[in-house]
């Protein structure tokens, strides 16, 4: 699926999959997740809210957060400078319900573990997917090819 298919490449760009702090090696999956579930429907509009971009639902994404009140972070994760973190209580409330259900189902995590997973992994790849400081164009697939990591 999809989701799958995102959480490796997501896994290879945030460093591969396996270590890290208290086995939290599952950030490139969960993300993987949840752009999936973005993308193919769970997310009710979130990719209709990445502006029609429906190959690339990080966009769409990111509307969400800055709607719920997250776009000093959100754009600190774009832009070049420092990366300002985020609470999983904060992604718990700019994610749709049911898609974060979603989410942490195919995770096997309750819904706050799945948003503390992603508050964790977030910041880091919106960071390397937008070396430039702006949002890449192209499918959310190819964007992440082309960091070549």
């Amino acid at each position: 699926m999809a989701g799958n298919d995102l959480g490796s490449l997501l896994g290879g760009l945030l460093g591969g999959g396996s270590g890290g702090q208290g086995g939290g090696g599952g950030g490139g999956n969960i993300l993987g997740s949840l752009l999936g579930a973005l993308m193919g429907g769970g997310g009710g509009g979130g990719a209709q809210a990445a502006g029609g971009a429906g190959n690339n639902p990080l966009g769409g994404l990111l509307d969400m957060l800055t709607k719920s009140g997250l776009t000093d972070q959100a754009q600190s994760w774009v832009g070049t400078g420092e990366n300002q973190p985020v609470s999983g209580a904060e992604i718990a409330k700019a994610l749709p319900d049911d898609t974060l259900a979603k989410v942490a189902e195919q995770a096997g995590v309750t819904p706050q573990a799945a948003a503390d997973q992603i508050a964790q992994a977030l910041p880091q790849a919106v960071d390397k997917l937008t070396p430039e400081g702006s949002m890449p164009s192209g499918s959310l697939e190819d964007i992440i090819k082309r960091q070549n990591l």
